[in-house]
């Protein structure tokens, strides 16, 4: 019988080959664009910590631009990255509880290349 779910150290392996974003490598200003395999969302880091995020359930509940802690990632159980905003095959866990369905992919835009 084959075991489910994951075991420490392989959820830790995943994370580390997927693509991913670490909460130290993104400052105040930076935006992370991220597709999951249902929506779009972008995130904007602001100076206290907390996210503006738009897209996705945001868009369609109406709550554009709400500003939001993100818990870290995970692959949907218990365990949970704390140390990483995004990565691919993860979903965000957001503070309001919401988890997003896996990223697919994502781009970091460093502070100043939007407006």
């Amino acid at each position: 019988m084959k075991p489910l779910g994951y075991s420490l150290s392989s959820f830790g392996d995943m994370s580390a080959r997927a693509g991913a974003v670490r909460r130290q490598e993104v400052l105040p200003g930076d935006s992370i664009m991220v597709r999951t395999q249902n929506s779009i969302y972008l995130l904007r880091l602001g100076d206290d910590g907390a996210f503006s995020v738009s897209g996705g359930w945001f868009r369609r509940k109406g709550r554009e631009n709400s500003r939001m802690t993100i818990t870290g990632c995970s692959l949907g159980g218990t365990m949970i990255r704390v140390d990483t905003i995004v990565a691919c095959g993860f979903s965000i866990e957001f503070g309001n509880r919401l988890v997003t369905s896996p990223v697919r992919s994502f781009f970091v835009l460093r502070r100043g290349w939007i407006n």
